[in-house]
């Protein structure tokens, strides 16, 4: 059996409030727990010391049994120093999506192509200037 150490909703509509409960992995989200080892008030300051309350002793026994916390519950478990979390990276989080990128890349080079063809006719126009300018000279 796979026990997780997970959150578990209650609270009323657009009020959550967390237990922070030991279960099966298989039961559902807010169905039956083993043990009840915190709680976590979202709605408090994140300086108030009732935001998050952990029954440490428990939660260190049953990560010793061999429970597997959520990443979330790893994050209390860190700030609380039970259990150390490694800092995670993606490198691509930052980055836009493929649509996006292809987006950008048309915009590129639409302009390029409209700076392109500003400096050929500017170019046009030069040597049309020069024609002209050689033109009078020849005929005087």
């Amino acid at each position: 059996m796979a026990v997780k150490i997970r959150l578990a909703r209650g609270g009323s509509k657009k009020r959550p409030y967390y237990r922070i409960v030991v279960a099966d992995e298989r039961s559902p989200r807010d169905g039956r727990y083993i043990e009840k080892v915190g709680t976590y008030n979202p709605a408090l300051a994140k300086d108030d010391e009732k935001r998050v309350i952990l029954l440490e002793d428990r939660i260190k026994h049953w990560l010793s049994t061999g429970a597997q916390p959520t990443d979330r519950v790893l994050r209390f478990l860190d700030a609380a120093g039970i259990l150390k979390r490694a800092p995670r990276n993606n490198p691509n989080k930052a980055k836009p999506g493929r649509k996006a990128q292809e987006r950008l890349e048309e915009a590129a080079q639409k302009v390029t192509d409209a700076a392109e063809a500003a400096a050929a006719a500017k170019e046009a126009a030069a040597a049309e200037a020069s024609a002209e300018t050689s033109a009078e000279a020849s005929a005087e």
